[in-house]
């Protein structure tokens, strides 16, 4: 008696490559085709029992094909409602496009690791509990407290040194303005001697 593996195994290798084909010239993108297949063998496995014998199974399998591919369309439909409605209420969720300078806090973020960045993010833009980061980010509660120790040493560490850059810059951009005062100076010093 055939086992249920090696029924399955014929029936894929008799049908894969006709059910790709009617996969792919249905939807747009052939990684959706993939994923319509394998979900339609899945839905095979589950109910080999009710998969007709011999020829029957292909047209039994298009059949399945054609409800899977109509759930993935009705997916696609609420995902791009969702995205639209996410548009539509962006506006309100993030400033608008206007170009801003950053603030040093933004400058010194953007130099954190990406652990510290999201970990910080989690703190000040979500406003989750250390409880709430530790499921968000899989890990314990003491490890997301010392997580977050360092990444506030090192978000302070990050804005003293722009505050001391931008100190520095400030100092040579003053001192280094197009103008030598000290020849100015001598300049003016003669001309009101011969004056």
């Amino acid at each position: 008696m055939i086992s249920p593996e090696e029924r399955f195994s014929a029936l894929f290798e008799r049908t894969h490559a006709a059910l790709l084909g009617y996969a792919v010239r249905r939807v747009a993108d052939p990684a959706d085709a993939a994923d319509v297949v394998a979900e339609t063998y899945l839905v095979a496995w589950r109910r080999l029992e009710d998969v007709p014998a011999g020829d029957e199974a292909r047209p039994w399998l298009f059949g399945v094909a054609r409800r899977v591919l109509a759930n993935h369309y009705r997916g696609e439909r609420r995902r791009h409602a969702l995205a639209d409605r996410l548009r539509d209420s962006l506006h309100q969720v993030v400033p608008g496009p206007e170009h801003h300078e950053p603030s040093l806090v933004e400058q010194a973020v953007s130099t954190l690791g990406d652990d510290d960045r999201e970990l910080l993010r989690l703190v000040a833009w979500e406003e989750l509990a250390r409880e709430e980061i530790a499921v968000a980010m899989g890990l314990s509660r003491g490890a997301v407290r010392v997580r977050l120790h360092r990444a506030r040493a090192r978000l302070r560490e990050a804005m003293s040194q722009l505050e001391r850059d931008s100190e520095t810059s400030a100092v040579q951009r003053s001192t280094t303005s197009g103008h030598d005062t000290r020849r100015w100076a001598t300049a003016r010093h003669g001309a009101e001697e011969i004056s």
